[in-house]
Formats: C-alpha cells, structure tokens, sequence
C-alpha cells in the first residue's frame, strides 16, 4: 500500500476483562427486574494482555486496541444480555445436529467439496454462518475457537505474513474440539500456525487459502466482447435497411454488368460498385464504432476498480497493516469502527459497544448490537443463548459506533454482499446530460427522417410519372428506384445524430481518467458534469484547507505552567518555558496524568509505514503521541496501555466535540479522562490543577479570574490558527458512580453527560496546522469563477476566521458564525445571511446538512466535503458530494461522488475545471454537429430535387463519409480539449441553462448559411464561374460535383476548428498544441480526404482534381475562418432579438399546418386500425401484438401524420436563448 493509505481512527489495543460470579451461582429468576437486580455486582476492566508473539516478533506488537478485546474470565455473562442471561430459553436451530445445521443447500453442494482443502472447512461449511444467521452453525463449527483452528489463523496475531502453501491438513473434528477449551488467551496461542513454503513474491502469498476460498474480489460484469459491440453497432435499423439496400444495388448492378451485353459505344456497366462501396462505408462506420466503444469500456472497467479497492487494516503476524480490500483473506483478523464499511463476512472476536447497519444486506432498519464470539460461545455451552445473540459481521454492512475486531470467514463472490452484487450487476445509468442530448437527438433524428421522407416521396412521384416514358430495362428501372431509396436513407442516417450521446462517453470517460491523475476519484459520473456549473463550496479546514501536519506547538499545564516549542512570549502578560525545560519539572504523579489523558485516551496507534514506526490515527492525537515520545518519555503506546485497566469508552462524538476513557487506579478507584475542544472543556471543569510540579496532585476551585486567563489563552492560541484541545480528569470511589443513569443497552455503563460534571481542568495544548500553500491561489481561482467557498468546521470561531482570512475565503463583510446559533435560526433568517456566511465554526453534521438544504433550496448548486461518518447526510443531500481519501471514512466515501484522494482542496478545483471542460465539449461538438445536419440535409435535399435524373450530389458513400467525420472523428477531437485555469474566468451556469446557447445558435446557423451559398454556388453557377461547358463534356459536371464534394468537407474541417471556442474571443488556436488526439484525428480526416479525391473514383462517384481546383476548393473553404470572426463581432443581444422574431413567425405558421395535416391523416389512420384490428381477429393476437406495433409505428410515420403544436412543443428539448455579452 501507498504511504498515504487511508491512516484512520482505530482503538488501542486492550482486552476486556469481565468479573462476575459464576452463572450457576446465580438465581434463576424469569422476572427481568430480578435478573436485573443480579447483575449488579459484575464490573467491567480493559487490559491489555502480554503479547503472543514477542519471541518471534523481536519483542515488537503493534496493533489496534480493537484488535485485542479478548476476554479473561473462564465463566461470565452479557453485560448486553443481563436480563436474559440466567433464563433458559431457545434460538433458532436450537434443535439442530451439527450435520443438520451444516447440510449443503440445494444448488450449494459444490461448495462443501474442495478438492486437497488443508483446512478445516469448505467455503459452504462457514456460509451456513450466515444462510441466514445461525447460531446451530456457530456451534457445530466450534465457535470463535473452533473457526481460529479450522482457519489456521490467531485472534489476535491474525494471519503469518509469509504464509504460502499449508502442508500438513486439519480435520473438522480437531477444529471444533478446540471450541471446547477454556475461553482464555494465553500466551502462546500466537505461534500455532504450522505453515511451510515462505515465498518472496507478493503473488506467490496464501496459494491455498487463494484456492480454497477465493480472494475478495467480485467477478466483473462480463463485458461485451468486441464481435458484440461490432453488432450492437451495426444493429441499427437505418443501417440495416441501408445495408439492405446496398445489397440489392450491388445484386443488379452485378446483373446489370454480367447478364445484359452494354449498348453499341457503351462500356460495361459499373453500377454495382456503388452498391459495393455503400457496403464497405457502412462496415467502417461500424468497425470505427465498435472499437470506440470497446476503448470506452476498457475505459470505464478500469476506473470501476479503482473506485472499489481501498485500505483494510488486518493483523498480519501480529503487526497492524493497511492491504488493499481486494486482498482481505478468509482468516483474516480486520479492525472495524465506526464508519467503516465492512469488506468480508466474519465472527466478532472483541470489541466495544459496536453496532452495524445491516439494513443494505439484510433489510434490517434498526443498528445491531454485536456480541463476541466468545461471549456467544459460553452462551451456548450452557444453554443461556437466545436469538438475540449476534456475533457475526455482515459483508456491506456499515459500523455505526464502536470499535472491535473480527475473523474473516468467508470473501468475495462466497460472502453474503458477494453474493447480492454478483446477482444484482446491473448497466451503468446514464448521465443527465447524456439523457437530455439522447432527447435532442432524436428531435433532430425525427426532423431530417420528415425530410428524407419528403424527398422519398417527391423522388418516387417523378419516378412513378416518368415510368411511361423510360425505355430502360428492368434491371436499371430498379436500380434507378433503389437509388432513389439509397439516397433517402442515407439523409436519415446523415441527420440523426447518434453522435450525441457518444461524444457526452467520450468526454467523460476522458475527464475521469485525467481527473484520477489529479487525485479525484470519481464515483458517480454525474458528479462530472454537475461539477462545472457549482456555485458554492462548502470545505471542512483541517487537511483540505490546511497540511493536516499537526505539531503541538503550545499550552498550558494547571493554572500556571505554559509551555511552547520555543522559550517565546506569545503574549505581554509572561514568558513561556520550552518544552524540553519545562516538562522536566513536572512531578511524576502529573506526567503519569498527563501520559494517561494522551496515550490511553486517545485512539491512535503505532503502525509501520515504509518500514518506519509511525503513529496512525487522528492527526490531532498522533501530535500530542509524538510530544508525549519527544518530551515525556513514552516508550510505545503499547507498553503505556498494557499498565492501564479500561473500563469504559466513550468514543469521539462530533456533537459534544470531546472523548473520553474510564480507567482503574491501582487504589481501586476510578478515573475519567476527557479530551476535547479547549472551550467545551473549559466549561465543563469547576476545578483546575493547581501545581503539577508537586509531589502530590493539589485541586483547587476554578477562579472566575483563572477561567477568564484561560479563556483568554484560548482566544490568543487561535488567532494565531492553532487548534486547542483541552484536558479534564475526575477521580470516582466507584464505577458506575452512584445516583447517575446507565446506558439503555448496558447498565453497567455511565451515561457521559452525568459524569462529565465537576471536572479538574488538566491543562490545554495549541496544535499547528500550516496553511497548504496553495490554497489562498485556489480560493481566489473559485471566486473568481463565481464560486462562493465557505469554510465548514468544527474549530472554534476564532481559529476559524484567522484562517478563512488567510485562506481569502473571509472577507471583512462576510459572516463568520457558531453552528449552535446558525441551527437555531428559522428558515427566513438563514435564508437572509446564507449570501454572506462565509464560516461555519463549531459546526455539527447536521449543521452541514441543514447549510446544503438551505443553499440548494435557494438555487444554489453545491459541492460540500465531508470525512466522517456523520458527514453521509449532508454528502447525499449536496450536488456533488467529496469525501476525504485520506481521512474519510469508508460510510462518508460510499455516500460522496468523488474522493478527493489527496484531501486537498486545489483538487476541487481541478474537479471545476474538468467538470466545465466536460460541459465544453459536449456544446462544441452539438454547435459542430448541428451546423454539419443543416447543411447536408438541405444540400443533398436540394441538388436531388433539382437535379433531372434525381441524384444528389452528395452520393449516399459521401454522405457516410460525412458522417464518419461528424458522430466519431469530431467527437474524439472535441472532447478531448483538456481545461486550461482560464476556463474559470467566466461564471458558472445556472441549472436551467440550456443545451444551446444564443451565441451557439448564431454559429450554427451563420455557418450553415455560408456553407449553403458556397456549395450552392458551386453547384448550380460553377459551370458558368469556371466556363466549363458540361454538356460537351460531361467529365467536367463529375469534376464539378467532385469540387462541391472536397469544398463541403473542408468546411467542415476548418469548422471544427471555430468549435473549439465557445465564446466571442477570436483565438481559436489557442492550446491546440497541447492537444495530441485534435491533431491525429484531423491528420486521419484531412488525409482520408486527400486521399478519396484521388484514388476514390468511381465507389465515390468522383474523379480526380487538378491544381487549379483544389485551390479553389481551399479557397472557398478557408473564409469560413474569417466568416466565424465576423459572426463572433455580432452583439450575442441582436441575435437573441432576431431569433425570438423568427421563433415566433415560424411557431404561427407551423401551428396551423400541423394541425391541418393531422386532419388529413385521420382516414389512414383510421383505415390502418380497421386493417390491424381484422389481422389481429384471423391471426390471433399475441403471436403479432409485437410486429403490429412496429408496423402501426412505421403507418403513422408514412402516413405523415405530424404532431400538435401542444405535442411539438412538448418533444422539443428546451433550448432558451441566453447571452453571452
């Protein structure tokens, strides 16, 4: 794993050490408040045992407080399950022999059979686990104990790391009787993994247990091979009937010139080559389509991974490690907390207080309590369990709260959310925008088929009425009918433009995999285009704003002692002592305070990270761990807390701001140790430390002179942007103490709010975050695209503003403001500030949450960053939702749409910039697109009306030609425009801005009206311009068509370049440098150009060009350049006001021409539903409901039977004119 793998808040390693008497000493009382009643004399401690590995580890055991929860008591009860512990009663299954409780389901019997399985138990054996939960299976495996020996694993060393191959096998029954033993670790329990063959190669690890079980990875999603995107892209039914068409040419042209002898002076007929090369268009078309959509899948496989692997901790050989969720083994011991997202099915071995959502695995809405496999076991063996023991851990579900540990039993497709996923491997969802282009486009579609249609049918009239005069064969009156067909077809294959929703794939597909190199993961493709029009951002501080580097630079020790890194007044009001001067003088009994509030209170951890002893966690507490190594004297964290007796947690809660840890004294008595925000514990101490360089640990009442020294130290520690965390220490007599609630679930826990009363005040450090250097440029870079970035956090007020201001996100207008306060205010009031609330200080997740309701309810688009697992509301609730890769839960990264991977926020911004780029490209190539459907259209329309044989002069292989270039080559070209930081020089787009701007329209249709008097021009005034007299020379008409044909394209190349501009600048060179895939793909068009003029002859229907009309050609192609200059110069205001007047005549005139069309349909649609109801009636209903429908569809599109202006208005994708100047 990378170093900066997601280093997350684990607990210190301890074990649960649980005293009660012996349940068959207890009464058997069925009444709850009895059983309540004898419960009252069980305590609770944590402790630490020696570590099972030290000989072989040198002596070294870095691992997670919740790896070891392990309890010592051979005979003891639920704390959980007090009420029900001494009452004989059932579970499920309860009557079950270990062979009815393990018999193979149907369909699963493979799965009990493995071939040379050196374990104890098949892949089925351990999913009865959990098909569904079963605790008749927990017992015929042997419990915890009998999995740990069937598993060839260690509850608490977990797996060896150099584990290969296991020679020598256990059997079923040597495993389950290791259930049986005393319920205690001892010692040496570490080193029973006889395992032989180490290897060096990563590869070559755990070849049986691979073999076995499987690895934890989910079969992908079969992709489509690359014969099926070839068909899927052929399988279109305007290229089927093209191709069908084509067929039938190539069959009479090939009859035309085998079975008919040419005419006297004739040469033999070539007809047939049209047909071939129809054929030949449409296979490359397919082929280009095919192997961009497998580019693309390969693509999007890729990233798909990416998105799912991420950092499990697991014990390897005793050691706490991070190893990618892919490699989680079946006999792996993970570490679980609160937010994270559970990577395999397993058995809880210990832990604390833990709760699962398993609502997405199994329905289930309300948290479970989780119980350990060893408190179950004893359950079991003496007839105490009821089914509301759960030991068993879900795969997908969520950790709620609580940490502990557990045994992996079953991964990937074996597991229960394997299983779920691999059924339920469904298409990726299409975007938004790729939805609304897939609208337009088939307006666009609807409208040049209504042409085609139209000039089919003009086409086949002339025909039809110049039937009694041809004196043609048969075999030519077809083929002239097959051309009229050909060429109809191909306008509809030309017009619709499928292209659309490809070019929206493309642009994202490439906008994804740039983004990842630039520390965005995306997740949902969404979020992409969602991004570029965000108007707000709401960022947490510490380590997007700032390093996430903390050192603790200054603080205080009782009411007297302050301390800095360097001996410095920070104030006028005394001097500070360094660190290595002052933590000398403390007394023993205070530093053992001191080192107990930082080691044991804290739920940081020692680790390896590049073979280096690092301390993993909450930065916060990894800094006050290292002042505590630096300064006084803390060998590991692991010693410290093998001396200390746990008997109450009470984790980090974002609410209160603090956390705490109850501890047992040598004396007997109890201590609570709180850490916090330096205010909240300020207000809740009475008492304070008076001199910790005294023997003895001297209390005294809090003065309201000292409160306020202090509180001016707070004040003073966070203008200069330090965090300050404060300190609290209370001793009690007994644990719980007397006269305060209990927790619902366990009674022999305290409520913190009764507890955390009367408080000594230990002291309070100031912890330094530096600024990341390039934050105040991206700030400014935000604003001045139009963005509004707001800081969210939790610091106080104080740190906040004085690093907002830093940052440049506090201006002296803005509002900087508590949460408790901005909660508190109705919706009016919050709506009234929102426009100047700049910071959001002490917030909670709901503050967060309530902050994105109230922006995106006043039209705001916005993106919100989130780490914890209370952050998952307000991820969902905002636009675009970005979660901490470093510091995020597993939860706040399942709800966010992108993970920022480097927890930066100059990584938003390069998320605008791709998410505008992504925006970008889909209005240049739709500005491209439809400036190239008008012109073709409409010229091949033209010149086949006019012309007396009915040829277009644009033959349908020129027409394919074209459209090549339009759905593939220019998409690839203009979606790949990567963003430059000018992209955010211009504000971001409302949500309802449209497809289609004023300033694309004036491009599209002023390109279309040049393109049109250019090929026109050359069409039916070329032979006079250029004095060729075609009718003595018909070489010259084929030459002339051949210059209208290079003119048209050429356009369209220099065109493109006029797309990649938006705006009204005139630089539309600008970057094309930098752009490698714009040069090759307009290499490949310009040379595939070059190239059809001169050897495509006759499949074209042209022929070869001289010197002197390729100049030409150019010639009339390159003003389009300057024509896109003067068309930029046009106030975007003018066009608006002329659009709006040509809107409104054509909506006038079209009304009543559709209505009356429908009309005039109504008998043929009404003689159509007579026919098909009499088809129905003889042929039966259901063998035809399918092709009738067809055929209804294609009678109405026939029968010309257009929609009402209500319909039309209805299909037509809202495009609104908007300016740009």
């Amino acid at each position: 794993m990378q170093s900066n793998s997601n280093n997350r808040l684990l607990t210190p390693p301890m074990t649960i050490h649980i005293s009660a008497p012996p349940l068959d000493e207890l009464p058997c009382e069925t009444n709850s408040d009895s059983a309540q009643e004898s419960s009252d004399s069980t305590f609770l401690s944590l402790r630490v045992p020696p570590s099972p590995t030290a000989a072989s580890l040198d002596g070294e055991t870095l691992r997670s407080r919740a790896s070891s929860f392990v309890s010592n008591a051979g005979t003891t009860r639920s704390r959980a399950y007090s009420d029900v512990s001494t009452v004989q009663s059932r579970y499920d299954g309860e009557e079950l022999t270990a062979e009815e409780a393990l018999r193979p389901d149907k369909n699963d019997e493979k799965d009990f059979e493995v071939d040379g399985n050196p374990f104890a138990f098949s892949p089925g054996q351990l999913n009865k686990l959990l098909n569904p939960k079963s605790l008749a299976a927990y017992k015929a495996l042997g419990g915890i104990r009998g999995l740990e020996r069937g598993l060839r694993s260690d509850v608490i060393a977990g797996l060896s790391a150099d584990e290969k191959i296991v020679e020598d096998k256990i059997t079923f029954q040597e495993a389950t009787q290791a259930g049986k033993r005393k319920n205690t670790i001892t010692e040496d329990e570490g080193t029973r993994i006889p395992i032989s063959g180490f290897g060096q190669g990563v590869g070559e690890l755990y070849r049986d247990r691979k073999r076995v079980y499987k690895d934890n990875r989910l079969p992908a999603k079969k992709s489509l091979s690359i014969w099926k995107l070839f068909w899927n892209a052929f399988n279109d039914r305007i290229l089927l009937l093209l191709t069908g068409a084509a067929i039938i040419s190539l069959a009479l042209g090939i009859y035309e010139a085998v079975g008919q002898k040419p005419a006297p002076g004739q040469s033999q007929s070539v007809d047939w080559v049209e047909g071939l090369a129809i054929l030949v268009a449409v296979t490359l078309v397919v082929l280009v389509t095919g192997l961009n959509d497998y580019q693309r899948e390969k693509q999007f496989v890729i990233l798909n991974a990416k998105k799912e692997d991420r950092a499990i901790n697991v014990a390897r050989s005793g050691r706490t490690t991070q190893v990618s969720v892919f490699d989680v083994m079946v006999g792996d011991v993970i570490h679980l907390e609160a937010g994270d997202l559970i990577p395999a099915d397993g058995v809880l071995i210990a832990g604390h207080s833990l709760r699962c959502d398993e609502s997405s695995a199994t329905g289930e809405s309300d948290a479970m309590k989780k119980t350990t496999g060893d408190e179950v076991w004893r359950h079991l063996e003496q007839g105490t369990a009821t089914s509301k023991l759960d030991p068993f851990i879900i795969s997908g579900s969520k950790v709620l709260e609580g940490v502990g540990t557990c045994l992996v039993t079953s991964v990937g497709v074996n597991s229960s959310y394997g299983k779920i996923m691999v059924s339920l491997q469904t298409e990726t969802e299409d975007t938004p925008l790729q939805i609304k282009l897939a609208k337009m486009a088939n307006w666009i579609g609807y409208i040049g088929s209504a042409a085609a249609g139209l000039l089919f049918v003009i086409l086949l009239i002339r025909f039809l009425l110049g039937l009694s005069g041809n004196t043609a064969s048969s075999a030519i009156k077809g083929s002239q009918f097959l051309n009229i067909l050909i060429v109809a077809i191909t306008i509809i294959v030309v017009a619709v433009p499928e292209g659309l929703p490809v070019a929206v794939t493309l642009a994202l597909s490439f906008a994804t995999k740039r983004m990842l190199k630039e520390n965005n993961l995306v997740r949902k493709l969404r979020a992409c285009e969602t991004m570029g029009n965000a108007t707000t951002i709401c960022s947490d501080k510490t380590g997007t704003l700032t390093q996430n580097k903390m050192t603790v630079v200054a603080g205080i020790l009782g009411s007297q002692m302050e301390y800095a890194r360097e001996a410095i007044p920070l104030d006028r009001d005394g001097t500070v002592l360094s660190f290595s001067k002052g933590f000398p003088l403390l007394s023993s009994s205070a530093k053992d305070l001191l080192m107990q509030s930082i080691a044991i209170n804290s739920t940081a951890f020692e680790g390896l990270e590049d073979g280096k002893n690092i301390f993993i966690g909450s930065k916060t507490e990894t800094a006050l761990l290292m002042l505590a190594k630096e300064h006084l004297g803390m060998s590991s964290v692991a010693d410290q807390r093998a001396v200390s007796e746990v008997v109450q947690l009470y984790p980090f809660d974002s609410d209160r701001k603090c956390m705490g840890i109850v501890v047992m004294l040598p004396s007997g008595s109890y201590r609570l140790l709180v850490k916090g925000a330096a205010e909240i514990m300020l207000a809740n101490a009475t008492k304070q430390l008076v001199n910790p360089t005294g023997e003895f640990l001297e209390e005294a009442s809090m003065s309201t002179a000292t409160r306020d020294r202090i509180c001016s130290k707070i004040t003073n520690y966070a203008g200069h942007s330090l965090r300050t965390i404060g300190l609290l220490y209370r001793d009690f007599q007994q644990w719980p103490p007397a006269g305060v609630r209990a927790l619902k679930d366990d009674k022999q826990m305290a409520d913190f709010e009764d507890v955390c009363q009367d408080m000594t005040f230990l002291g309070m450090f100031g912890i330094q975050d530096p600024l990341r250097e390039e934050v105040p440029y991206a700030v400014k870079k935000c604003q001045d695209a139009g963005i509004v970035v707001r800081m969210v956090t939790g610091d106080n007020i104080t740190t906040a503003t004085a690093i907002a201001t830093q940052c440049g996100i506090k201006t002296p207008e803005g509002i900087a403001m508590e949460g408790p306060r901005f909660r508190q205010l109705s919706n009016a009031e919050m709506d009234e500030i929102l426009p100047n609330l700049q910071v959001l200080a002490r917030s909670s997740p709901l503050d967060k949450r309530i902050l994105v309701s109230r922006l995106k309810h006043l039209g705001e688009t916005v993106a919100v960053t989130g780490d914890g697992t209370n952050d998952a509301p307000a991820l969902k609730a905002a636009d675009i939702g970005f979660s901490m890769g470093i510091a995020g839960t597993e939860v706040a990264k399942e709800a966010s749409s992108i993970i920022l991977m480097d927890d930066n926020f100059s990584s938003i911004v390069k998320a605008i910039m791709w998410g505008r780029s992504v925006n970008d490209a889909v209005a240049k190539f739709l500005q491209f697109q439809i400036t190239v459907n008008i012109t073709a259209v409409i010229l091949a329309f033209v010149s086949a009306v006019s012309s007396p044989s009915s040829h277009s002069v644009l033959s349908a292989v020129q027409l394919l030609w074209v459209n090549l270039i339009m759905d593939t080559f220019a998409a690839l070209a203009l979606a790949t425009d990567a963003p430059t930081e000018k992209i955010l020089d211009r504000k971001p787009s409302p949500k309802s801005a449209p497809l289609i701007t004023t300033n694309m329209w004036k491009m599209i249709l002023g390109q279309a009206i040049y393109q049109l008097v250019v090929t026109f021009t050359l069409y039916f005034a070329g032979a006079s311009i250029l004095g060729y007299d075609v009718v003595v020379n018909p070489l010259l008409q084929t030459q002339l068509d051949t210059m209208v044909f290079n003119t048209f394209v050429w356009m369209q190349i220099f065109n493109e370049l006029n797309n990649r501009r938006l705006d009204n600048k005139f630089n539309i060179f600008e970057g094309v440098l930098r752009n490698n895939f714009f040069l090759g793909i307009n290499a490949i068009m310009i040379g595939g150009q070059i190239l059809i003029v001169f050897v495509g002859g006759t499949a074209f229907q042209i022929t070869r060009i001289n010197g002197t009309q390729w100049a030409v050609c150019l010639l009339c192609a390159v003003p389009c350049l300057g024509w896109a200059v003067l068309l930029r110069c046009v106030p975007d205001r003018w066009a608006e006001r002329v659009f709006n007047a040509a809107g409104s005549i054509f909506f006038a005139v079209y009304g009543p021409v559709a209505t009356a069309i429908g009309i005039l349909s109504r008998p043929v649609r009404s003689a159509f539903d007579g026919s098909k109801r009499l088809v129905m009636r003889l042929f039966g209903k259901k063998r035809l409901e399918a092709s009738v429908a067809v055929d209804e569809e294609a009678a109405n599109s026939a029968a010309g039977a257009a929609p009402s202006p209500v319909e039309m208005a209805r299909a037509i994708p809202p495009i609104t004119l908007t300016t740009m100047d």
